[in-house]
């Protein structure tokens, strides 16, 4: 007979028998049915799979227990029965207490004499637990496949044995060129082989190595990746493989460019916006007293007036230049034994004159503070940026507070200083109208300013922090709404026997009879220095041109000790003419002046052996004292 359905086909009469021998006591789930689909026997492990009693199920039909979905798989089973050897293999969904689990079936036709099935029996594993791993894991697969991040495994020589289809659509290179081409494909990216051994370094110690790199395709272009490697493990926790995750970020990566671009031009509009304003007011200060000077005033009292506005304007120019340069970092750093009070001293009575007249100055100094490891001109700066914050948050006057004092260094959070480094704290306190936390905040942010309009370009707190930072210190500040601020900057000490430089009032340098050769293209300047060393007793020539400074040079008739010399000349440049110092007369002193250095003629000066520079804008004193340094040996010359 045939078995057409489970339930249409006619019941047989079985043989007085289960079709169970042997099964009863079987682990695997066992059930009989008739050709019409009712179970005529179960044994005991199939009653526990589905909650019920053995008796129970007998009679039921088979299609109370399956899934409807599945039905047809075990119809076609039966359709297998039907030729010998009268066996079928199923795998199924049924519906237990414990949810859908899937079985896999093994079935036997029972025969009766006459060679007609009479039954079915069908002897079970539960395979639940494999059938989702295996769903688990072709989803899993199809997400790797299918992954926008390139994938690799490789083994632990770095060797592939897999990559997804986003690696080769990115790569440009075939899945036979990498898998069987034994690609060094972790190698992609890396600027050298350096870089390539210490991400060796890091994976092969069990770490995790991340970074961006860019990339070659074959053909020809170029990728941005974002790439990051780790180890794979086997259950007893040894490194078997390498996973490589690369994801392109190229477009991200112009759009970053993009944006700092954008960010860059505002912020160089909002700096030439604030430069731009403080330089026309210094600039209207200069000519404005030059102007009345210039008309003939003859009164002693208005003309000396003018001349120290003038000065102290074009100081004031001189800062502000050297506030850019230091926050661009441009600036050569000289560390040297500084005595933090006499600069306070000498600065407060300087800003005093310039500051309103409702603004008052406090000075609480501890005595015989032993001297900073600082850069003069940038501890200066540090003051006079604090106090023109002070003033600026006192628009109705108020008190500025200098204090310094001694600290320990264990009483340090940061910089984490070593146990026999002392610092000094230099405080700056003001009574002016404080911040709210969201301000004290950014405080030190570059071009961040409450200032409204354009009155102010952000660069004064920004420089400090920067100078500070470079000084191994730290800066913090307190605040409170309508009760002020206080800034307090930590600065490390020099060591006792370091020598603080002798004090000089303004404007005063020593003398000298050594002959000088001036070299700058701008008349005033050349007539200025001249001017000035000639009254301190000095012979000086000038040259208003690299070329002619070499004609001079190269003039054995004359005698010179040393040359001050400018970079930027027509003719020749300070660096030709610096050459030919070097090869003509090498036992010349050079001072190079210049108002501006990049890091490559800086460099090509370096190579050259010359490290005397000044810094335009500069004070005559400084370029005195500078003179004499470098002549000191020859001081007794007659």
């Amino acid at each position: 007979m045939s078995v057409a359905t489970i339930d249409s086909a006619p019941a047989c009469t079985p043989p007085l028998t289960t079709g169970l021998e042997g099964w009863e006591n079987s682990a695997d789930p066992v059930y009989c049915r008739d050709t019409s689909g009712r179970i005529l026997a179960v044994n005991l492990s199939f009653a526990r799979k589905f909650g019920r009693a053995a008796e129970a199920l007998v009679g039921q039909s088979v299609n109370d227990l399956i899934w409807p979905e599945d039905a047809i798989k075990l119809l076609a089973a039966c359709t297998e029965l039907q030729a010998a050897p009268h066996q079928a293999k199923a795998e199924n969904r049924w519906r237990t207490p414990q949810g859908i689990r899937w079985f896999a079936w093994e079935t036997t036709a029972l025969l009766d004499g006459a060679e007609n099935i009479f039954a079915v029996r069908s002897v079970g594993r539960d395979i639940t637990r494999q059938r989702l791993a295996e769903e688990q894991y072709y989803r899993l697969s199809r997400a790797v496949e299918q992954s926008p991040v390139a994938i690799v495994i490789t083994d632990l020589e770095g060797r592939a044995q897999y990559v997804n289809s986003k690696f080769t659509e990115v790569s440009g290179r075939t899945l036979e060129d990498i898998l069987d081409g034994n690609l060094e494909v972790l190698r992609d990216g890396h600027a050298s082989e350096d870089s390539y051994q210490d991400f060796w370094r890091t994976v092969r110690a069990g770490g995790e190595w991340r970074g961006e790199l860019t990339t070659e395709r074959t053909d020809g272009g170029t990728i941005s990746e974002s790439i990051k490697v780790s180890c794979l493990r086997s259950a007893s926790g040894e490194v078997t493989n390498f996973l490589c995750l690369r994801e392109d970020v190229t477009e991200r990566k112009k759009l970053e460019h993009e944006l700092r671009q954008a960010y860059k031009m505002e912020s160089i509009g909002t700096l030439a916006s604030g430069i731009a304003h403080d330089f026309n007011n210094l600039l209207a200060i200069i000519n404005g007293y030059a102007e009345l000077c210039l008309h003939g005033i003859n009164d002693p009292g208005i003309v000396q007036k003018s001349f120290r506005e003038i000065h102290r304007a074009a100081q004031r120019a001189g800062g502000l230049v050297r506030q850019i340069l230091t926050f661009s970092r441009k600036t050569e750093v000289k560390f040297g034994a500084m005595d933090l009070n006499r600069l306070i001293r000498d600065l407060v009575p300087m800003l005093a004159e310039t500051f309103p007249r409702n603004v008052t100055f406090t000075l609480d100094l501890e005595e015989k503070l032993p001297a900073l490891l600082a850069d003069s001109s940038q501890l200066q700066q540090i003051i006079l940026n604090l106090c023109v914050n002070a003033r600026d948050a006192m628009p109705s006057g108020g008190n500025i507070t200098l204090s310094t004092r001694r600290e320990a260094s264990a009483g340090l959070r940061e910089p984490a200083g070593a146990a026999n480094r002392s610092y000094a704290c230099l405080r700056v306190a003001d009574t002016g109208t404080g911040m709210t936390d969201a301000v004290r905040q950014r405080i030190f942010e570059p071009f961040f300013t409450t200032k409204p309009g354009n009155q102010g370009t952000g660069l004064g707190l920004a420089v400090v922090y920067g100078v500070v930072l470079s000084h191994h210190g730290t800066i913090s500040v307190e605040s409170t709404l309508g009760i002020g601020s206080t800034f307090t900057v930590i600065l490390p000490l020099a060591d006792e026997t370091a020598a603080v430089p002798a004090a000089f009032k303004a404007g005063e340098f020593p003398g000298g009879r050594e002959s000088l050769l001036i070299v700058d293209d701008e008349i005033s300047l050349r007539t200025l220095l001249a001017s000035a060393l000639t009254s301190k007793g000095y012979k000086a020539v000038t040259a208003a041109s690299g070329l002619e400074a070499i004609s001079l040079v190269s003039d054995k008739s004359r005698a010179f000790d040393l040359a001050l010399l400018d970079l930027n000349m027509p003719g020749a440049t300070g660096v030709e003419v610096l050459k030919f110092i070097r090869a003509c007369r090498p036992e010349l002193k050079v001072l190079v002046i210049s108002g501006h250095m990049t890091k490559s003629v800086e460099a090509e000066l370096t190579q050259l052996g010359q490290s005397d520079f000044v810094q335009k804008p500069y004070r005559l004193d400084e370029i005195g004292r500078h003179i004499r340094r470098l002549l000191a040996p020859a001081a007794g010359k007659p």
